[in-house]
This record gives C-alpha cells, structure tokens and sequence, in this order.
C-alpha cells in the first residue's frame, strides 16, 4: 500500500489528529481512509486491556526479573507470544512492553518489570519477547528510551551520562530488538539526557532510526510530550489523549512554519504503517492461525525456569514430608507481581500455602504468619463481600453528584478499583461511594479503611468511624493514583458476622481532570506483638519435619513512581527467619521480591530460593520445585549484595535534577569486579539438582565459540553456560570482563554435547569518537557458570 498517497488526501487538521491519542489508552479512527482506532495495553508481566477490571481478567505471567532469571530466549519468546495471545484475545493491538531499562542501582524500585543489569542478557530477551509478540500481527513497544533506570523525580531528572556509556550499555539493550526483531514501536521515557527531554532529543533519530534502521512508532510515555517543540522531533504519538501539547497548537505551528508539515508526514506515515502492521487499516489482517498455547501452564512453566536456588545444603529436593510449617505473610498473600500500570488482575492466585496444600494432601501442614510485611491498606477478600443491592458476592460502587443525586452505578467484584477514562463520569461526579456487606474470617481488632489520595469518610454498620484527608507522598502522579497512602480506623470483628462498610471520598477536581481515580477498600494490619508472631511461627517449626519461610516485599517497597531507600526486608523477616532457623535445621527460605535484598541469615539456613514475583501460578511452581518435580532453571541477572553498603552504584537521588552517571560503563557486575567486593551472590550465579562439566572451550571466531557440556548427576537437568571476555592490557577503560554471549544446555544424567554458543555482535567492540571499534590485539575469552566461575578459558587475537 502506498501510504504516502494515503497521507496525501488527509487535511493537516486530520493529520494532527492522529498524532495524538483518542483517550487513555487508544488512537484516532479515521474511516476516510479506512483506518480504525488502535488499542494500546499496559503490560509486560501479562495484557490488562482498555480497563482495570476484574470483570475482565487478564494471566498473571512472572515479573520480568524471574523471565531473566531463566536466561533462556525460546522462554523470553514464548512469553511474548503468550502475551500477543492475551492481547488478541482482549481486542489490544499493542502492548507497551518490553522494560528494557537496566538494573544500574538496585534501590530502583521498579526493577521488577525490567530485566537485569547487564545490556547483553537484556538486549538477548527483549528481542526474542518482541519477535514473540509480533509474530502474532501484535505490536510490541520496548521502553523507556532511555536511562529511565530509577523512579526519583522521573518526569524532571537529567540523566547526565557520556556517549560511549549510551551507546556500550544503555542503548545497547534496545539495539537488538530494533535491529533483528524490527520492533514496530519504541516507548520515549520521561527524563531528559545529558539536558534534552527525551521525546525531544536527538536520540530519537540517532542512533535509533539513522543507525538501527527503526521505521515504527516512538510513543511516549503517558504526558511525557509536554510541548510543541517535540514535534519537530522522531517523535512520533503523544498519549494519552484527546488534550495534549499537541493539538491545535501544532496545527498553528505548522501553519506558521515553525515546524515543517513534511515532519508531520512523516509521523502519520508512521501511524498508519503500524496500523497497517496491526490489522487496523483496511485491506490488512493480523495472522489468521494463532498457536494453541496454555497461557496459565506457561505461567507455571516460566515461574519455575525463573526460580534462582542460591544455595542447597542437602535440602532439597524434599522427600517423604510429613509434616510442614508454611511460614510468612508472603506464603499466604504472596505478591505476584510488582505494583504500578504493569498491575494486571488474574482470576485467580495460587500462594505458596495454597500449592503446597494441593501437592502434599496428606502432610500436616500448619501456617503461621511470623512477620507483618503488608503496609497500608490491602483489597478485601471476594468471597468476604456481599453486594448489599444484589446479595450476590461484591460491592456496589455509586458516583454522585454533589446533591446526593446519582449519575453513575455498578456492581464490582472487588474492593482494589482503578477507573482510566472510559465511560465512569470522574470529571461530572462530586462523590464516590462504596459499600459492601464484609464477613471477616477470623475475630479481633483490624483497622478499616481506604488508599487513596484526598478526602473520605470510613463507616461500619452506619458508624462514622474515622474523617480525614491522605496527602500525596512526593509529586509523582502515577505513584499517587496506583500507590496511595492509607487511612483506617479500628474496628473490632466477630468471624462470621457480617459488617456493613461504606467508604464515602471526596472526588477533587484534579482527578476530574484526568477522568481517572485509584483507591483500594480493605484493612490494615492491626498492632499485635511482633515477638509473639515469631514465637508462634518458631513453635510451628519446632513441630515440623522442615520448615518453609516465604520472605518478600510489599507495594510500599517495589512499584512504579518511586525508588527504594533500604535493601533490606520490611518488618520482623530477617529476626523470624533467624528464630525459626535455629529451630529447625531443615528450614527453607523463599524470597517473594522482584529484585534483590539482603539476607543476613543466608547462611543459617538449609537452603534459599529466588522466586521473585512469581505470577499467578506462583504457589504451584514453587511446590513443584521444593518437590523435586521440575529443577530450578534460574540463574540471577542481577548482583545480590552482603550489606547495602557494600554496592558500589547505588545513588538514585537526583542532586539539582541531575543524576550523574559518572561510573560510566561499570554498573552491575562489572562495578563489583571493579571494586573487588565479594557479593552474596554472584551474577550469572544458581544451583540446581545435578551436577555438570565444562571442557574444550575454542574460539571458532569473534561470532561463536564451542565446549563440551556433560551433566554429571544422576538427574535430567538445565544448564546456563555463560561466555565472558576480558581484555586486561586495554589501553581503553574497560570492565575486568562482560558478558559476551550464553545459551541454555538441557541434559539427560551422564549425556554430554558438543555445543556453539554465539557471540553478541558488538562482544568485542567499543565506542570511540568514530564510532564502533575494535582494538587489536588479544582477548581472554572464558566460560564457565557465573561471572566468577570460570574454569575455561582461551584467547584470540584480532587484528
């Protein structure tokens, strides 16, 4: 199709148009030339859709830290497929992932949703997630271009970073799903870069469409476009919409000739060959045949090839288990995913409590929770509400004006609501009302309430119990909307006896003006005596054959919009793994974070596992492997560190809106090296449930080179085999080694294979005031299973 021509027979007016969003989450039809609206999609741990909703649910798939951890690039692929699965199946033409940006500090606190801190690992798994995604007419957007790596003032900060660091780290996670996946969009982020905001930077020509050869759609991230000025830019989609810098201001513009109508061309150029890519423009289909494919069995699958084990002494697998203690907050309302627009609504979780109870039937296991670890308010259980309208399970949500009057209702199945434009009259609403007929489970004191930025009034049986106003923490929308602040009064409950709750909240202005509101009804964790709950949790261990601690994180600690302060575990964790440790020998930690923490006790105990944020199948998978079903596949993507102190980038705070990134190429692992701090845990570093050797590493060229793999053990097993190169008498500052390339080795017990593994392109290269080069001469090339288990090495020489 010629769409140039198509560009043609549009009017400037219909043109601007386009480049703007419809609303929230979809574009501007134009039926003239057979062009329907497109629906864009927060993921990337699974499609949410045009709503948030758990009338309309969405898989739940592992956070990106544990798709990492496998390493693996045909699972990166089949997760991309799934999700343009989930994304057809929701009438969603293109999901806004992969994150690509990279783990430079671990206090960012929306690591979860990306994938590690190394560009090699990184750029490998997002190009066979966009492929993944594409290959089903789907359009995949990897964001945030670029040095979007932590949360602290993200809509102003200058990230001041130098031109071969851009180009050897930061870009170099995108290069690849550009370059070899032909990703059909890229997301803009909302920092600037070295002074230029980033939907006006000259980044978005060079490298991505000069060098790289990108023909898609630089969407930005939701009002990152601020002014008319982006527009004389590669800047291609302004979102959301119908308002935005854009509009009637770029038509004058161009009319005045401050920005050139051929710029403007060209991104409606861009629109509707994506349009085109997608099915959404007239006279082209999406790929008729979609592969059949268990979504909720490959959520299984990729939480268990993600579970890191960091360390096994003779603990696992279990055997023979009669009698477990499940212990920790996270075993019974484990967190699967990480907070933020990634948050998608799964139809159902399985906690690790739930999983083990399915998979061991006939073992006594108790549950104790050892540790409060939730902060704030947190949703309702379902099957505790009843709607007092319908006496059906749910609640029923009313928006009125300021008289009392009626103009909006509907009836919902839980108590965690988020409206994003839509129909939901927000912007002509004064109050917000919800009630619900609860049924508490147990008896005692809770604190009732709601999250939510402004006013509201909690009652209980038509008791006023508490009036007050929840302020926003620092100035971040997104945080304010998806990550509130709480209030709550106490309430003591009988289980069993039902209580009348209404939250009534004041809809402000500002949030008309969005159309957009996000407030979760639920409670709080009462005041109890923390030394009681570790008591009762080390009674439990004590009694039982082995004992299981599930350690984690909460919203307040890993979400979108803001950055983490501490490294270590919210709460008691770290004193109640200690208790229940030196009760029982056999005890196994779990850890249910997205991204690293400290774990001060990882050597009292038997063994401990990374599970990350494990997706809705979570509880399943992780029995699976406690079990011995499957072994664990994970290897880490991220350095995990002794003490806080210890890591050598950590800074995350902008200093007079700037954050310098003055370690230049040496972050993650190659920052360690560089200080020659010994971590925890090593990147590249996991254990599993046999035994392997490597031998007869060569250099086939400077693309590929092959060993021999043997699996020792006496079981089937999964192998990462990871290729470093190191150049020590570079006359160039260089890291003491990176990562050149990997694969994934599957063995039977006592089989061994000969195998190739390829090189990253640029392995060998640097940046220089040229260009890309190479400097001559010899290279150390080594093999082995993380970047400090090495036991192969060989050299070559280029000229």
């Amino acid at each position: 199709m010629d769409f140039d021509e198509l560009v043609g027979r549009l009017s400037l007016e219909e043109k601007v148009r386009l480049l703007t969003g419809r609303d929230f989450w979809s574009t501007h039809p134009l039926p003239s030339v057979g062009l329907r609206s497109m629906v864009l999609s927060d993921g990337p741990s699974g499609v949410r859709g045009a709503v948030w909703d758990e009338r309309d649910p969405s898989l739940n798939l592992p956070s990106a830290t544990a798709l990492s951890s496998s390493w693996d690039v045909g699972i990166a692929r089949r997760y991309g497929v799934v999700s343009a699965l989930e994304a057809r199946r929701k009438n969603v033409d293109v999901v806004l992932g992969p994150t690509i940006n990279l783990h430079r500090s671990p206090l960012g606190g929306r690591h979860f949703e990306a994938f590690s801190e190394d560009p090699v690992l990184t750029a490998d798994l997002a190009a066979a997630y966009v492929a993944g995604v594409q290959e089903l007419g789907v359009g995949a957007t990897p964001k945030h271009y670029v040095a979007n790596d932590f949360e602290t003032d993200r809509f102003t900060v200058d990230v001041v970073v130098d031109e071969r660091t851009l180009r050897e780290v930061y870009l170099l996670a995108f290069e690849k799903a550009v370059t070899e996946s032909k990703a059909w969009l890229v997301m803009s982020a909302y920092n600037s870069i070295n002074g230029v905001t980033a939907t006006e930077n000259d980044l978005l020509e060079t490298p991505l469409n000069t060098d790289w050869g990108f023909d898609g759609v630089v969407v930005s991230d939701w009002t990152a476009v601020r002014s008319v000025e982006s527009a004389k830019h590669a800047q291609d989609l302004a979102m959301p919409g119908p308002t935005g810098a854009w509009g009637d201001a770029l038509v004058a513009a161009v009319r005045s000739g401050a920005v050139s109508e051929a710029a403007i061309d060209r991104k409606v150029h861009r629109i509707l060959e994506l349009a085109a890519r997608v099915g959404a423009l007239e006279g082209h289909q999406k790929p008729a045949d979609s592969p059949q494919l268990d979504g909720l069995a490959f959520a299984r699958t990729a939480a268990t090839e993600g579970t890191v084990l960091l360390r096994n002494e003779s603990a696992l697998p279990w055997r023979n288990v009669r009698k477990l203690a499940v212990i920790g907050h996270n075993a019974r309302d484990a967190r699967t995913q990480g907070g933020g627009s990634a948050t998608v609504i799964p139809e159902q979780v399985v906690s690790p409590l739930d999983g083990l109870r399915e998979a061991l039937p006939d073992a006594e296991i108790t549950y104790s929770l050892g540790a409060v670890v939730q902060e704030g308010v947190a949703e309702l259980p379902p099957a505790t509400m009843t709607n007092p309208l319908t006496g059906q399970p749910g609640a029923r949500v009313r928006f009125l004006r300021a008289d009392g009057s009626e103009l909006f209702a509907e009836d919902r199945f839980s108590s965690a609501l988020v409206y994003f434009g839509g129909d939901v009259p927000i912007a002509e609403s004064a109050i917000f009302e919800f009630r619900t007929t609860w049924t508490p489970t147990e008896s005692g004191t809770v604190r009732l309430g709601f999250a939510a930025v402004g006013h509201g009034w909690i009652f209980a049986d038509g008791e006023l119990l508490r009036e007050d106003t929840a302020l926003p923490v620092g100035t971040d929308l997104g945080a304010a909307l998806l990550a509130p602040p709480s209030i709550s009064a106490p309430l003591t409950v009988t289980a069993g006896t039902p209580v009348d709750v209404r939250i009534e909240f004041d809809l402000p202005k500002h949030q008309g003006a969005i159309n957009a509101l996000g407030i979760t009804i639920g409670t709080e964790p009462a005041d109890v005596d923390p030394q009681l709950l570790i008591d009762e949790a080390v009674a439990a261990a004590r009694n039982a054959d082995v004992a299981l601690v599930v350690v984690g994180t909460n919203s307040k600690v890993e979400s979108e919009g803001y950055d983490r302060t501490s490294l270590a575990l919210p709460g008691r964790q770290d004193d109640l793994v200690r208790a229940v440790a030196a009760a029982n020998p056999n005890t196994v930690v779990a850890v249910n974070a997205g991204s690293p923490v400290l774990l001060p006790w990882r050597n009292d105990v038997a063994a401990v596992l990374a599970t990350y944020f494990g997706g809705q199948e979570y509880g399943h998978a992780l029995a699976d492997v406690l079990l011995g079903q499957v072994e664990p596949g994970g290897r880490l993507p991220t350095t995990w560190p002794k003490t806080q102190e210890d890591v050598p980038v950590l800074d995350v705070t902008p200093r007079d809106g700037v954050v310098r990134y003055d370690e230049g190429v040496h972050i993650g692992y190659r920052a360690w090296l560089k200080a020659g701090t010994e971590p925890a845990y090593e990147f590249g570093h996991g254990l599993g449930y046999t035994t392997w050797e490597l031998a007869d590493l060569r250099a086939i060229d400077p693309t590929s080179v092959a060993l021999t793999v043997r699996n020792t053990g006496d079981r089937a097993g999964k192998h990462v085999v990871q290729v470093y190169v190191e150049r020590p008498d570079s006359i160039i500052d260089r890291p003491v080694r990176w990562l050149a390339g990997f694969t994934v080795v599957r063995l039977d017990a006592g089989q061994a294979r000969e195998i190739t593994v390829n090189l990253h392109a640029r392995a060998f290269e640097h940046w220089s005031d040229t260009g890309w080069t190479t400097e001559p001469g010899v290279f150390t090339i080594r093999a082995g299973s993380s970047v400090t288990n090495l036991p192969l090495s060989t050299d070559l020489e280029l000229r």
